[in-house]
């Protein structure tokens, strides 16, 4: 197969043409994971020095737009995996940096986040995953749920709940003793994104191993968690892929042009939003409030494409009803409440 790069037409339409499989069946989606190791876009978030390219946040969020819009399944992996490689890139431990990014950039092993424990899943609750020092190492307990491609994974960046509420952020080798994958969930849509619960049963990890803490809030440290804006470009992307649909039927169908445009005007207008919070930062709520745009714009679009597609579109072939089911993922993928309110809104506008 020929060589391709990030930015190439053959690696889209590649991704494209598995999108379906990747998204239907239930086991690790190679072929397109291997797509992306080609076209050099796991390199990406990492610096030059560790064998990277070293983009700017505008460019990682160009690349998952065109990805999402091929592939939202190939495209979810890769986002999971960069905020695990942004959290040890930015860590303090710069030794384990060099140690372990060069081969991610590679493509020789994986890694992903489990840190919903620490975000959105269960914080209301005892910590799903404790933490407890032991001399140099700290003993893990518990698990992660909702792991993206975790049986995939040669490591993980993880966080623990210390008895005091202080919380470690660490990166956790999958093969120490008492560390176990369970079956991949099976999910409505983006099956190939093989998302498991981990499970810990005292863990020994040794302070090597650490990225930040014992502190409190440890994900305040730095970007590179389940959600933000990265999500909201995800959302965007499927979007496009709907929105471009609708506009290669309104050439037979002109009734359908005023919806592609106005569909096309609100994307431009969220992809101005996710530039500018990127290039010049935001806070947690403004964050949310884009996503709430994102979750409702992506629902409306894929619905019009469905609507648009007939009864073909509701055939299992048909992308348009891939694209009506992933758009619900968006409504439960790490979803601040700030967004849900607004998703919400959405729902009881009548």
């Amino acid at each position: 197969m020929s060589q391709i790069t990030g930015d190439s037409s053959d690696m889209l339409a590649e991704l494209r043409s598995h999108a379906a499989e990747a998204d239907e069946v239930l086991q690790w989606p190679e072929t397109s994971w291997q797509t992306l190791i080609r076209g050099g876009v796991v390199r990406g978030a990492i610096p030059q020095p560790f064998g990277g390219h070293g983009w700017d946040g505008l460019e990682i969020l160009t690349q998952y737009e065109k990805l999402a819009a091929a592939c939202l399944t190939s495209c979810f992996i890769l986002s999971q995996r960069d905020a695990a490689v942004r959290r040890i890139r930015d860590s303090r431990n710069q030794e384990l940096a060099r140690e372990v990014l060069p081969n991610l950039a590679a493509g020789k092993t994986f890694t992903t986040v489990g840190l919903s424990q620490l975000t959105t899943s269960r914080q209301h609750s005892k910590p799903a995953l404790t933490a407890r020092e032991s001399g140099d190492e700290f003993i893990l307990d518990g698990f992660m749920p909702w792991v993206t491609g975790a049986i995939r994974a040669d490591f993980f960046v993880t966080g623990g709940v210390l008895e005091d509420g202080r919380q470690i952020l660490a990166v956790l080798p999958r093969d120490l003793f008492g560390v176990s994958v369970g079956p991949a969930a099976e999910l409505m849509a983006l099956q190939g994104s093989m998302t498991a619960e981990v499970r810990c049963s005292q863990v020994l990890l040794g302070r090597r191993w650490l990225l930040a803490g014992p502190v409190e809030k440890v994900m305040a440290g730095g970007r590179g968690g389940t959600g933000g804006i990265e999500t909201s470009c995800l959302a965007l992307g499927l979007t496009v892929a709907a929105v471009q649909y609708l506009h290669e039927e309104s050439t037979a169908r002109p009734d359908l042009k005023p919806t592609a445009e106005r569909l096309e005007h609100a994307c431009n207008h969220i992809r101005a939003e996710l530039h500018e919070a990127m290039q010049h930062g935001c806070n947690s709520d403004a964050a949310a409030a884009i996503r709430g745009r994102a979750n409702t714009l992506v629902l409306r679009a894929t619905q019009a494409a469905l609507t648009a597609s007939k009864g073909a579109g509701f055939l299992r072939g048909h992308p348009a009803q891939r694209w009506a089911r992933q758009a619900l993922f968006f409504l439960v993928w790490s979803c601040p409440r700030p967004a849900v309110e607004a998703t919400m809104a959405y729902f009881c506008d009548l």
